[in-house]
């Protein structure tokens, strides 16, 4: 076998890298890691540096790890800032250090690809490598950000750190319709569902939603221009442009789902999805007048209308949003596995992420207490 790190995706088999990917997961596939790197939405200038690890048989692809050298903590979804800052009270570095992880995609999926049936021969070669590159670059640990629950486990009984986190996702009890979901919330929940989808249309706006060939040039430029409006009005970094966006409609047409709003001839708002095989993924959003309601149905409603049309069975719409509760979604638990290189501070991590875990079992708890099901049918 031959273990090689790449700094750039492009060096690995584009075939041989996705016949790896399960569920046909748009984040993992080569073009949408591609477009990032080619586009410079990653890289030096936001810190994300590509270290994707390969294990070769015979020069045959066989387990990759997609792998990022940080020198921030931007756009990961798991916040460590109380970590890097005690790294620095100790006079320690905590930056640079190695993140696997979809760049600004809180998604969970799979962390250590792998041939099928090659798990436990393989994944362990992903770990030692990761870890053995952590100590050639004097990076201060090694992060595996939303892995899939078999993969969590696994990397628990390797001893690292496990930290737990809650997003909201819908599940699809096989509706038939859009009726058919709501017949299954409380009245009061369904009345304002009801409630906020007629005002959308009364306002009339009118929704489009595309796929990466329906979608035009001009269309992309319209999501894009939304996209930076956004981060104008919050003080944040844009760090993902119109070429991206269109790179990865054209390379990943029918996971690719585009939601637009006009007034008029007036494009006012989109909203951007991507799906797997059985998972449909919420990922931005953008507009350039506030509409009532018009980000539920764009974001939240319309989302759902797919994942029934489709057979979709799982709807993750993006990290954090308690709002997202009163409109069918439920709380999940995210995960995230972490070692340490020099670690002054084992006992007092340990304690930390032991109280996260009881925090975050206590809040999915309580939220569960209020989900909009009717009891005797979810």
């Amino acid at each position: 076998m031959q273990i090689k790190i790449h700094t750039q995706i492009a060096d690995i088999s584009k075939t041989e890298w996705n016949g790896l990917i399960q569920d046909n997961n748009p984040f993992l596939k080569h073009e949408f890691l591609f477009a990032l790197e080619k586009n410079h939405c990653v890289g030096e200038k936001f810190g994300w540096l590509p270290r994707h690890i390969a294990v070769y048989d015979n020069g045959t692809l066989i387990g990759a790890m997609p792998l990022y050298e940080k020198h921030n903590s931007y756009g990961e979804f798991v916040f460590d800032n109380a970590w890097a800052d005690a790294w620095q009270r100790a006079n320690l570095r905590y930056f640079p250090k190695l993140v696997s992880a979809i760049p600004y995609t809180p998604a969970t999926g799979q962390r250590l690809l792998v041939k099928p049936g090659l798990f436990e021969k393989i994944a362990p070669i992903l770990l030692e490598s990761s870890i053995e590159l952590a100590r050639q670059t004097g990076a201060s640990g090694c992060h595996i950000l939303f892995p899939q629950k078999n993969e969590h486990e696994w990397l628990q009984q390797q001893g690292w750190f496990s930290r737990h986190d809650c997003q909201f996702h819908w599940h699809n009890q096989d509706y038939t319709d859009f009726e058919e979901f709501l017949g299954k919330l409380k009245a009061r929940k369904r009345k304002n569902i009801h409630k906020e989808r007629l005002s959308v249309k009364k306002s009339g706006i009118k929704l489009r939603v595309l796929d990466g060939y329906t979608a035009s040039s001009t269309d992309w430029g319209h999501f894009s221009h939304f996209y930076n409006a956004l981060f104008e009005r919050k003080s944040g970094v844009a760090t993902l442009n119109e070429a991206f966006f269109c790179d990865v409609a054209e390379n990943l047409p029918e996971q690719t789902i585009l939601v637009l709003a006009d007034k008029g001839n007036k494009c006012i708002a989109g909203a951007l999805m991507y799906c797997s095989d059985t998972t449909l993924y919420g990922r931005l959003w953008g507009c350039i007048e506030t509409v009532e309601n018009l980000h539920f149905e764009a974001c939240y409603y319309l989302g759902i209308e797919y994942c029934i049309e489709k057979g979709l069975q799982l709807f993750e719409p993006g990290a954090q949003g308690e709002h997202k509760v009163a409109r069918g979604f439920v709380p999940t638990l995210t995960q995230s596995s972490h070692w340490l290189s020099k670690n002054p501070f084992q006992q007092a991590i340990a304690q930390y992420v032991k109280h996260e875990q009881e925090g975050v079992a206590d809040y999915i708890a309580e939220i569960n207490q209020r989900i909009p099901y009717k009891t005797e049918t979810y």
